[in-house]
């Protein structure tokens, strides 16, 4: 890892109407749009799902790094996260992040040192981190099916 701090600059350029255009360098430029409970077409990433996006993504790539530093076998991992936008003091903001992972392990893997690394993942996951809102993790751990 660089030494902190990091920076990362992202542009976003929009005309009067139609999609914003997000940029950065060294990635594939990304179009997004208003979501459907906004007003807008419902078919493409929003500001809204690229934050939950990102809070199932950091969640992965932690528990990547610490099941490694773990000597953790695994195989899989699934995460699906539900953000819960809501009104605050009539601040609309993300509320809560409900992540649910399942991670395979295979045959004779420690399914409670799968579950303990999870949890670690919930705590290091710095999106979460990083935001006001509270994140609940329901974690579980299966043997992952061979072939």
């Amino acid at each position: 890892m660089q030494e902190l701090p990091h920076h990362y600059i992202v542009s976003a350029n929009a005309k009067t109407v139609g999609n914003v255009a997000l940029s950065a360098n060294g990635v594939s430029d990304l179009e997004s749009a208003p979501p459907a409970e906004f007003g807008g077409p419902g078919d493409q990433w929003s500001p809204e799902s690229l934050l939950v996006a990102a809070v199932a993504d950091c969640f992965i790539l932690s528990f990547r790094a610490i099941a490694r530093a773990s000597n953790l076998e695994w195989d899989s991992l699934n995460c699906e996260v539900e953000g819960i936008l809501d009104q605050v003091d009539r601040v609309t903001q993300f509320i809560v992040f409900n992540v649910k992972a399942s991670v395979g392990i295979p045959s004779g893997s420690d399914e409670s040192k799968a579950l303990r690394l999870l949890g670690k993942a919930e705590h290091a996951c710095l999106i979460t981190n990083s935001l006001k809102a509270d994140s609940y993790l329901e974690a579980s751990a299966h043997v992952s099916k061979v072939g």
